[in-house]
């Protein structure tokens, strides 16, 4: 049996896990869950899985959940350290952080120093202090397992082959709902137009994310820690019709992708089980109904985070936090309807032009950036 902790059960990808978790009961468990604000869907899936802990990062929720499960055996806890004590409980085999943005860096800092295996899916949490978490993932002996559906396939391509060889990863992009558009086509874009992403189903900040290109840019440079790659090495490659998940190409010119139907709780299994498979219940890849697949370079001028996550990556240290910190909060306002879609490029410029970059920054320093990166928006927006 492996016990696990979800760190954002309530989102896309906590949801999921928790479905691969049903498909598995004989040999999966649940001991924590950890959700920001909700708690109706939160309760449910206390009902279901029978937690020991659950953490509510919002302290009020916290108290309505206490209330609403008292007939349960279950600790509710909440805040920051809510979250770390359901990462870090004495049980819990393998974490997977699913919860989006910063707030992940300290709860995964403190589930690998507990010696917990960690399945990957807050890429923003390498992002912006990926020289921290992987050098102390080295420290304690404990596994990275990437649960994004591109670093999965990389993950998996590379099994029983030398990371040493890599040529170049080649890293797939939908392209979003907006490939193909100009700039022009995209002054008037409407938040529920980007939110209509043509193959996954995520949540909104991740989708808006999938809109910019901003995604593949983070993910960029999540592939350059968590296969310690060079930028350079790293090719984003347009294929809408979202098949083929990533590829690695090696030293002798052999390429080696991975392929399935668009569905997140492959790489969640795949993560959850490692090194072993398990039978999925899901649609099986049919090529003779796919017919063909197409490939295209990324439009660098009309979807500008991508260009922008390059430069942030290139410039290192801090510079990366505040990209990442600029585009959290230029997304939420969108979602807020209170900037136009092509703004998110131009803050996250803004902020990135205007930031004195720190080399080599503590943990402190990276959310000290965080905090200066919104004080700036907040003083021009």
């Amino acid at each position: 049996m492996k016990v696990i902790s979800i760190l954002g059960s309530t989102g896309s990808i906590g949801t999921q896990t928790l479905d691969v978790v049903s498909q598995h009961r004989e040999e999966l468990e649940v001991a924590a869950l950890a959700a920001g604000s909700n708690v109706v869907l939160l309760e449910q899936q206390i009902r279901q899985y029978k937690p020991r802990l659950a953490a509510v990062w919002d302290e009020q929720k916290a108290a309505e959940l206490k209330m609403a499960v008292a007939d349960l055996d279950v600790r509710i806890v909440s805040g920051m350290e809510g979250m770390i004590e359901a990462v870090t409980l004495s049980e819990v085999d393998i974490v997977v952080t699913a919860i989006v943005g910063m707030i992940g860096i300290r709860p995964t800092m403190e589930a690998i120093k507990a010696g917990k295996d960690i399945a990957f899916a807050n890429k923003e949490t390498l992002v912006t202090a990926g020289h921290l978490i992987m050098q102390l993932a080295r420290d304690y002996n404990v596994q990275i397992l990437p649960v994004d559906s591109e670093h999965s396939a990389v993950f998996q391509s590379l099994k029983g082959e030398s990371s040493s060889q890599i040529r170049r990863i080649l890293l797939t992009a939908s392209g979003g709902p907006f490939r193909g558009r100009t700039l022009k086509e995209l002054e008037k874009v409407q938040v529920e137009d980007a939110l209509k992403h043509p193959n996954w189903v995520m949540g909104h900040k991740i989708t808006i994310d999938s809109a910019t290109m901003v995604n593949k840019g983070l993910e960029v440079i999540e592939a350059k820690w968590l296969f310690g790659v060079e930028l350079d090495q790293i090719q984003v490659v347009v294929h809408p019709q979202s098949v083929i998940h990533s590829a690695v190409e090696f030293e002798d010119r052999a390429v080696i992708a991975q392929l399935g139907t668009p569905d997140m709780r492959l790489p969640i299994q795949y993560a959850l089980f490692y090194p072993e498979r398990r039978t999925l219940h899901s649609e099986p890849l049919d090529l003779f109904k796919l017919g063909s697949i197409s490939f295209e370079e990324p439009d660098l001028k009309t979807f500008r985070g991508l260009a922008l996550a390059y430069k942030a990556a290139r410039t290192g240290g801090s510079m990366p936090t505040v990209m990442n910190a600029a585009n959290e909060r230029a997304v939420a306002l969108f979602l807020d309807r209170k900037i136009r879609f092509l703004d998110i490029p131009e803050i996250m410029e803004e902020c990135m032009t205007a930031h004195q970059v720190i080399a080599h920054p503590s943990l402190e320093d990276i959310l000290e950036t965080e905090q200066w990166t919104y004080h700036y928006i907040e003083s021009r927006w």
